[in-house]
């Protein structure tokens, strides 16, 4: 019975690091079933470019209210953790504050820890009161009905209640301290919890053991329901925003990707020189893709399907967005949201059919997002340059186009007027080469 407590604490880890684990090999799986695609240039750009946007948060201080308040809840969230560290160990070997013997380093620590945690609560509430009370318009698009707008409440609770079973655990720990209570080593500096241990006068030790116990279990057992939670809530990106921004794109924004087999063609057309007839070199790959562009989700690249898994859904790309400014359709958020709920459902499939994808009549093009959004789309990259994680909506929305054109001969009217008189008259208006030039003898 003595080692109860310990294997009870371990069977728990277990389970918590197990489930956890199986969810991150399922991500990693819907990702790869991506079109591979090299990001290996440039290595020492990535690595800055991860430093400073994933790590530094650069981006998101933009917005400095915002910005400030999430690198609070950021940093503040992850370095208390560190804490579990001790707790872990603690918890397999039924220690008490094992890293106690660190002595004045430990007192900073712990002090640290729990102004930190009280900011973070302050942060939370701050958030809770702009998505709630004060209800800015980002937060209440049409793609954030349901459970997204559900998820963004649900993890500043989570937040909340773990911080305040942290402060609670670091509270009666000190009231323990403090009665000289068995096992309570004197260990560490409570600057916030030492005013809570105020209100747990007269509790008594065994209350108090008891009431440290529950906040102690409850603390280590809540950040691995949040660590398994991350795998249903846009909160991933906690974990994915560093290989995303690593991953993510480092030509000019504005440069579109053109596809190898046409370039070829392009430039065999005005090449006067050219054979149309020579017979292709064997050492070239001159076949064409399978499909131009795309239509599902496992056309696109695996860094796309990342980026998908990777969204905030905080919606400044769609805040930035001249197309839905103006009251069109298009949401770069839902495109983001789409494709991520496209890719899990491709997933469930697989599991559902031991790895082997079974056809069920649906694709991303159409059944998640309309041909409506994609035209809406100006290609003027706001939302690339707003993202504050590195993902890029607009390629997904180009290659999703490149299918309708090139693949169905489905652009809109004016978009294929224009396409016929470049063809036809080497410029879009419908004009002759021969009359290019009339405007000018115009009086």
């Amino acid at each position: 019975m003595q080692y109860l407590p310990n294997i009870l604490f371990v069977a728990v880890l277990c389970v918590g690091i197990g489930y956890f684990t199986k969810n991150i090999t399922k991500i990693r799986r819907n990702i790869l079933l991506g079109k591979d695609v090299d990001v290996s240039d440039d290595k020492s750009t990535r690595w800055r470019n991860m430093a400073m946007i994933a790590l530094g948060q650069t981006k998101m201080v933009v917005r400095p209210i915002a910005g400030l308040l999430h690198i609070i809840v950021y940093v503040g969230f992850i370095i208390i953790n560190i804490e579990v560290l001790e707790i872990i160990i603690d918890g397999i070997f039924g220690t008490h504050r094992i890293f106690a013997g660190l002595g004045p380093v430990y007192d900073f620590l712990i002090a640290s820890f729990e102004i930190l945690a009280l900011l973070v609560i302050v942060s939370v509430v701050a958030f809770w009161i702009r998505r709630n009370i004060i209800k800015l318009n980002r937060f209440f698009k049409p793609e954030m009905k349901g459970w997204p707008k559900k998820d963004g409440n649900l993890i500043l609770y989570i937040e909340l209640v773990l911080m305040v079973l942290f402060l609670t655990m670091n509270a009666t720990d000190f009231q323990l301290q403090q009665l000289g209570a068995e096992h309570y080593v004197q260990a560490g500096s409570f600057p916030v919890s030492q005013f809570i241990a105020n209100w747990l006068n007269g509790w008594g030790i065994p209350n108090l053991i008891i009431l440290e116990r529950t906040a102690w279990w409850l603390h280590i057992v809540g950040i691995l329901f949040f660590l398994n939670y991350l795998y249903f809530s846009k909160h991933l990106h906690i974990l994915l925003a560093f290989p995303n921004t690593y991953y993510g794109k480092l030509g000019p924004k504005g440069k579109f990707r053109n596809l190898e087999a046409v370039t070829k063609e392009v430039k065999l057309m005005l090449d006067p020189e050219a054979n149309p007839f020579a017979v292709p070199d064997e050492t070239e790959d001159t076949d064409p893709p399978s499909k131009f562009g795309a239509s599902d989700v496992m056309d696109l690249s695996w860094v796309q399907l990342l980026n998908a898994y990777t969204c905030t859904e905080c919606g400044r790309c769609t805040s930035e967005c001249p197309a839905n400014q103006t009251g069109k359709k298009l949401s770069p958020r839902k495109i983001m949201m789409d494709t991520r709920d496209r890719l899990e459902e491709v997933g469930k499939n697989l599991d559902a059919n031991k790895g082997e994808f079974k056809e069920d009549g649906k694709q991303l093009l159409d059944d998640y997002i309309t041909r409506e959004e994609l035209w809406a789309c100006t290609s003027c990259n706001a939302c690339v340059e707003a993202c504050p994680v590195s993902i890029d909506p607009l390629s997904i929305i180009m290659d999703m186009r490149q299918y309708l054109v090139m693949e169905q001969s489905a652009a809109p009217s004016d978009l294929n007027n224009m396409m016929g008189n470049i063809e036809n008259n080497g410029a879009p208006w419908p004009f002759n080469q021969m009359d290019r030039l009339n405007w000018s003898k115009e009086s």
